[in-house]
């Protein structure tokens, strides 16, 4: 039986970062089973969330709560994956050789590796060397390590840039199925044209939420019939609230 408590709890989150304050006081809930979209302008704050998230950033202020444990903690290492903006694999190794390196420190099973390269659509590309690959084809091998084990959580930052409208179309089908089979997904992005295929919105704007609720809900709010237009409304509203 699913846990009914949610898979991430952050609250009153605060993080500084050389000396000026990049998080103000976030805080949110993740459900299980649910794909949390984070959306905002570069340097919002996005990144610097999710390495919260994962236990990898040092805070200032407040609780995340990650699967029950805080995070970071060493009982979340296998059940949690996380993919960065820039991948970190081994650009003198092939894919396979790739995967099947970090599988065995994962502890993923053997068949992992196979599982996961045709999962991000590179069968073709598994015995190139890693250096020699595309930056969308480098983004997927990145993606891949992230889905070893099959997490419970995926933390995926900006994990569509760079990548052709069919693939980037492919890997959403592939993150609605990992949530429909009971993970929970938190996804980064840039474009809004991928928003509506969250379950949630968090909007986000210099170091804050802007907005938290699903696609639908940020639309009939703004009153608007897209995501890009209902942000930039939200945009005009809390400028007008400030003056």
């Amino acid at each position: 039986m699913m846990s009914s408590s949610p898979a991430v709890r952050v609250q009153d989150l605060h993080v500084v970062r050389g000396g000026r304050e990049v998080l103000h006081g976030v805080t949110f809930d993740v459900p299980r089973g649910s794909i949390l979209g984070l959306l905002g302008p570069s340097g919002c704050g996005k990144t610097t969330l999710l390495r919260a998230i994962v236990g990898v950033q040092h805070v200032a202020g407040g609780a995340v709560d990650v699967l029950g444990e805080p995070a970071g903690s060493p009982g979340l290492r296998r059940r949690v994956g996380y993919a960065t903006q820039t991948p970190a694999v081994y650009a003198d190794l092939t894919v396979a050789e790739n995967l099947r390196y970090f599988a065995s420190v994962l502890r993923a099973p053997r068949d992992d590796p196979a599982r996961v390269i045709d999962e991000v659509g590179l069968g073709r590309h598994r015995d190139q060397t890693t250096g020699t690959l595309s930056g969308g084809q480098l983004s997927r091998v990145n993606l891949a390590v992230a889905l070893l084990g099959a997490p419970e959580l995926l933390v995926l930052d900006e994990p569509t840039v760079g990548l052709d409208p069919v693939l980037r179309q492919e890997l959403w089908e592939l993150f609605r199925a990992l949530a429909e089979g009971g993970a929970t997904l938190i996804v980064s992005s840039h474009v809004m044209d991928e928003a509506g295929r969250t379950d949630r919105l968090l909007l986000m704007r210099e170091g804050g939420i802007l907005a938290d609720g699903t696609p639908e809900g940020l639309r009939e709010r703004t009153g608007t019939s897209d995501l890009e237009a209902a942000f930039l409304q939200l945009i005009t509203e809390k400028a007008g609230s400030l003056t």
